[in-house]
């Protein structure tokens, strides 16, 4: 390899000649760093490879993990309307306050000055309406996230903050609010303190209630700044749609006071009223008692949160009589000439059957039979029915199973087997006047609402569905499945009319109305025996006769007493009912027939 010299110029005389020798770059050397330098940038090559292509995906979410932020949706819920469209749960803006004591400073005070707890429990307790004492016990010796207070209104929410003592936080969100109280408490259900539905319809029907909202993902910059790019357009939005039933609070509140009384009067167990549209199944009034008050559910007994009228089963007594009349009109085993000797008692299989105040009334037709509500004379009616005939019918109109309804935690009825209530006399006997099976007093509405509604079974139900906005739904359109004869059942609910003209049912009568009815006061059994001297007390109205439309079934257990019937018991409270009725929904009197005796005869 050549030596290279350079001869640097000469300044001055009196400088040096220098020669620089430039020394050759070993070849060995040369390639050694050559190829560190590849071995470098093949390394990183290797390295940006494998986190591009093997830990893209891993080290992309943890970017977008610091990069962005998830907002959970609050949770909201729909309201809930009566069919007026007042409130009945809706959810409103509350405020908790927390508390963290390491953190106390007033307004003014030196940066390194602490309040203690006790100053500060001197100032939010007159907002707060607690006694001081109270707020320093909660915050004991705790330094930080001590819950002082819950469902405050934003108004006192304001108030705390004009304060602005350092250390109080204030937590903002939804809380459900019932307006109604305990008026439909048994219908809609609530939430627990976890906005976790626990009964009703809050139950039953949570995906409807739940408002529609969705997680919201923000994007953030290096600094934390929020990007107004990372909002998708309609992820703020919120529906306004309420959820429309079919009840009236009016009639509501007229049905759960008259049923408070009654039950009350009457020292008994409990009681439920009901009003339905026969024609297309809406349920106007669905009240219970006792009931709770479901904005402060923890003071109550659990077993108050479930609507028994559609849980519990119990044998209807007479007031299922005119159903089983209207099953021996429809196979023609029975007429309008129909006579009956009522002898006061019989045997059936070596039971005795007697009437309910042991008379024997002879010879009598069916509307008298419906009047004096006689079992002997039942069972001879129904003795004119094939066994397996009459079971076909009670299977047929569904007895034995749920009513197809929206009411949360409807039951099935219990029935006899074909088998036991074909081979067993007392079986059909007992079934004559309403006792031997069981239904919900739900069934027993809806069994019902077939006269009114021509021999169509409706399906009851209490929801109107989903509105937005100011929008209303109105009455749905008649509707059923045709089971009887509209001619059997118009006769029907002319007999049922004397029972309120001359009857058990007087205690419903309504001047110029014609309304039909039967009473019911039946032995109550549990686990398959009867309860002695347990009662319960029931009374079915139909209106008006000349047009009907509405049933209304009051119901109470175990009334105490001697005098304890369905004319006294359950009659009153569906007068009080029926008057209500008849104003709300505008009903016209209409002249009554021009004699009992014309009508008896019809």
């Amino acid at each position: 390899m050549p030596v290279v010299t350079k001869t640097l110029p000469r300044k001055s005389a009196g400088n040096r000649h220098r020669v620089l020798h430039l020394n050759p770059v070993p070849t060995a050397r040369l390639i050694a760093v050559v190829s560190l330098l590849l071995i470098g940038l093949g390394g990183l090559a290797i390295r940006l490879g494998w986190l591009q292509v093997r830990e893209g995906q891993k080290l992309e979410a943890k970017a977008r993990q610091v990069q962005t932020e998830k907002l959970d949706p609050l949770g909201r819920r729909r309201s809930i309307v009566d069919r007026e469209g007042r409130l009945l749960a809706i959810d409103e803006e509350r405020i908790t306050v927390w508390a963290h004591p390491r953190y106390f400073h007033f307004p003014g005070d030196d940066p390194g000055q602490r309040r203690s707890t006790r100053e500060v429990a001197n100032r939010l307790a007159p907002l707060l309406g607690l006694d001081p004492d109270l707020l320093v016990a909660r915050m004991g010796k705790q330094r930080s996230g001590v819950k002082l207070a819950t469902n405050l209104e934003p108004s006192i929410g304001s108030r705390l903050k004009a304060l602005r003592i350092d250390g109080i936080d204030f937590e903002h969100g939804p809380q459900r609010i019932y307006p109604q109280g305990p008026l439909f408490a048994n219908v809609v259900g609530f939430l627990n303190l976890e906005r976790v539905p626990q009964a009703g319809l809050e139950q039953s029907l949570e995906r409807d209630l739940r408002s529609q909202e969705s997680s919201i993902g923000i994007r953030r910059g290096g600094d934390g700044t929020p990007l107004p790019d990372g909002l998708r357009a309609g992820s703020m939005f919120r529906d306004d749609l309420k959820l429309q039933l079919t009840l009236d609070t009016r009639l509501q509140r007229v049905a759960q006071m008259e049923l408070a009384r009654q039950v009350k009067k009457w020292s008994a167990k409990r009681g439920v009223a009901m009003v339905m549209d026969a024609r297309n199944g809406e349920l106007l009034a669905l009240t219970s008692v006792p009931t709770y008050d479901p904005n402060q559910f923890w003071r109550h007994k659990p077993g108050l949160f479930r609507e028994w009228s559609v849980q519990d089963i119990y044998e209807p007594g007479s007031t299922f009589k005119p159903i089983n009349i209207a099953i021996g009109l429809q196979e023609k085993v029975l007429n309008k000439s129909t006579r009956l000797n009522d002898t006061g008692s019989l045997q059936i299989g070596g039971w005795p059957i007697f009437n309910n105040d042991k008379s024997a009334y002879g010879l009598i037709d069916l509307p008298t039979t419906l009047q004096v509500s006689s079992n002997v004379a039942m069972v001879k009616a129904m003795q004119k029915l094939k066994p397996a005939i009459y079971w076909q019918w009670l299977d047929r109109i569904g007895i034995g199973s749920a009513p197809d309804t929206d009411l949360p935690g409807a039951v099935s009825g219990q029935l006899k087997s074909r088998t036991t209530f074909i081979e067993n006399p007392i079986e059909t006997a007992t079934a004559a006047f309403g006792q031997g099976f069981a239904l919900t007093p739900l069934k027993a509405l809806q069994l019902h609402g077939m006269l009114v509604n021509g021999g169509k079974l409706v399906s009851p139900h209490i929801t109107r569905g989903l509105r937005s906005g100011d929008n209303l739904a109105t009455a749905g359109p008649a509707n059923g499945l045709q089971m009887l004869d509209p001619a059997v059942c118009a006769l029907v609910l002319n007999w049922l009319e004397t029972v309120v003209e001359k009857g058990s049912g007087k205690a419903t009568q309504v001047p110029g109305y014609r309304i039909g009815g039967k009473t019911g006061t039946a032995q109550k059994a549990a686990n398959g025996v009867y309860i002695s001297g347990a009662r319960i007390t029931s009374f079915v109205a139909h209106l008006p006769i000349n047009d009907p439309r509405y049933v209304v079934l009051v119901v109470v257990d175990e009334p105490q007493g001697g005098n304890a019937y369905g004319s006294t018991v359950a009659a009153p409270v569906a007068k009080s009912i029926i008057e209500a009725l008849l104003v709300i929904e505008q009903i016209p009197p209409n002249k009554p027939r021009i004699s009992n005796k014309t009508l008896s005869k019809a």
